[in-house]
């Protein structure tokens, strides 16, 4: 495969293979984020709040796993090598989870919903890449890097929860990582009307092992490569702006790990909706629904950045190594999307 293809496709491609995994959990599996916000605080069900947990439990034995074999490297991934901001991960969080409920959707679930034939998350897509690209490296990144300022890993251990813990208690890191993924996938399947529903364990072990795959495949070329490859897995924030440049500028720069996850959980979508014969097209009528929809994702995409991932970057990438900041993002992008559907739901409007 490498004799075939360049580095960079080849990361891009194993990105494919782990995005269409995603694309059709969405369509197929009805795995989603703020899916499952909604159903826990308004429908009464853990059901997809279950699945999540299954996930990360999966995809944290299964990186741990890879760690344990030799087959990675923690402290190689970005959210292992950057130093911890408490206060970036809470302010991002909250502005991430409002701007989710505001447009009704995260950037996985835009792109998924898009595979659908859902043209106003195009719109939710392309406003949250160009976000994420004005406050990563476009007008708004001096003021992002003042007040958020990312700085290398100097002590020897890592920003993960397992490193510490082996630190303190002499136990090997892999261990202790499978260890707290299997308590994850116990308590998911601690509900027996979860147990029994097949198709929703099914998919959320195909999340996580889409993680997985991320890893294992970037990890691979960065050690056997030519090209300076990033250990990576799936993020859907400052990625979907990556795919948006290659989009308008593919014969200039090499295609990413970001530009084939993107590509893929489109395709899987795309696939799933026509198995399940939900594809349409679909448009927004409603002016003030469109408004909340932008501002809705511009908030997000910034959020997205400050936090360092979103909902898949920091939920499921950064939970499966079990960096620090994972816990604390997700509570707080938890805590923002609450308020914004409980605001929503009051007939808030703050595009008025």
């Amino acid at each position: 495969m490498q004799s075939i293809l360049t580095d960079s496709q080849t990361v891009a491609l194993v990105g494919l293979v782990g995005g269409v995994m995603l694309g059709l959990a969405a369509r197929l599996g009805r795995f989603c984020t703020l899916g499952a916000i909604e159903d826990l605080l308004y429908g009464g069900s853990d059901q997809r709040l279950r699945m999540w947990a299954l996930a990360i439990g999966t995809a944290v034995v299964g990186s741990f796993a890879l760690i344990g074999s030799g087959l990675m490297d923690g402290s190689e991934t970005y959210y292992l090598s950057i130093r911890w901001m408490p206060f970036a991960s809470i302010v991002g969080g909250l502005m991430f989870g409002y701007g989710m409920a505001l447009s009704g959707n995260c950037g996985y679930g835009a792109i998924a919903r898009l595979g659908g034939g859902d043209l106003r998350s195009f719109v939710i897509v392309l406003v949250m890449g160009v976000s994420t690209y004005v406050v990563l490296a476009g007008p708004l990144a001096p003021l992002r890097d003042a007040l958020f300022h990312q700085t290398p890993v100097t002590t020897d251990v890592p920003p993960g929860l397992a490193h510490h813990a082996a630190a303190v208690t002499g136990l090997p890191v892999a261990g202790i990582g499978i260890g707290v993924g299997l308590l994850f996938c116990l308590l998911a399947l601690g509900s027996a009307a979860f147990r029994s529903d097949a198709k929703s364990v099914f998919w959320s072990v195909v999340v996580g092992l889409a993680i997985v795959v991320g890893w294992a495949g970037t990890y691979h070329m960065a050690h056997t490569g030519f090209d300076a490859v990033p250990v990576v897995s799936h993020s859907f924030s400052a990625p979907v702006g990556e795919a948006i440049l290659y989009a308008m500028t593919g014969s200039a720069r090499e295609v990413s790990f970001a530009v084939g996850s993107v590509a893929g959980v489109w395709v899987g979508a795309f696939i799933g909706s026509l198995i399940k014969g939900h594809f349409r097209w679909e448009a927004c009528e409603d002016p003030r629904e469109l408004r909340r929809q932008i501002i809705g994702a511009a908030i997000m995409g910034a959020g997205a950045v400050i936090a360092m991932g979103c909902t898949v970057g920091q939920g499921l990438s950064a939970f499966s190594i079990l960096a620090i900041s994972a816990p604390v993002t997700c509570a707080a992008i938890f805590a923002g999307a609450a308020f914004g559907l409980r605001q929503l739901i009051e007939g808030f409007s703050p595009a008025e």
